[in-house]
């Protein structure tokens, strides 16, 4: 990787550390590129649109983060049922090991720019559909039709977020265990 790759790179994990830890309100642009260690016009330099376009840009790497994590537990799973689990063990021992300032890498910005950063707004919209889409699939590939899927989908990653959020506020994991518990429950009814 030659040095402008690397200096974007570097840009982009600590955006994305950032951004997870403290919201897009809150992740100065100082404090990211002290964090990245690169001078301030690389930042400008390998993202022109200022921040929000570094945080477009940090938001995709994070849903890609989640795309490969679902793609690497799918490939072991028999079915969602063992798909789920894993993906939230997954997240659990991610959440864990950053001493619960980190939880989905998504949530926070998309809590944040709901209401006021469009483009983010509709970023963050189109890495939740990739995950509900991903669901859908493994869901319709047992045998259930495209309307259960969906909607046990949406169900199963509105679960998720919320399991994330409050293990998270509670500093805990018990919160990831229960909904998982629960979601088995859920996946088996259908």
């Amino acid at each position: 990787m030659i040095k402008g790759e690397q200096t974007r790179a570097k840009l982009i994990a600590a955006a994305r550390t950032l951004l997870e830890e403290k919201g897009y309100h809150g992740t100065a642009l100082n404090e990211v590129l002290a964090l990245a260690g690169a001078p301030r016009g690389s930042l400008y330099h390998h993202f022109p649109g200022g921040k929000d376009e570094l945080v477009g840009t940090a938001l995709t790497a994070a849903g890609q983060e989640v795309d490969e994590l679902l793609a690497g537990v799918a490939g072991t799973a028999a079915d969602a049922r063992a798909l789920v689990p894993g993906v939230l063990a997954a997240l659990a021992d991610r959440m864990q090991a950053a001493d619960y300032a980190k939880g989905c890498p998504v949530a926070t910005v998309a809590l944040e720019v709901a209401s006021s950063e469009s483009d983010l707004q509709a970023r963050c919209g189109d890495i939740y559909a990739g995950w509900e889409g991903a669901l859908v699939e493994v869901l319709r590939a047992e045998g259930r039709d495209s309307a259960e899927a969906e909607e046990l989908a949406a169900t199963v990653l509105a679960l998720i977020e919320g399991a994330l959020v409050l293990a998270r506020a509670r500093r805990s994991r018990v919160p990831i265990e229960q909904v998982t518990r629960r979601i088995g429950v859920l996946l088996e009814q259908g």
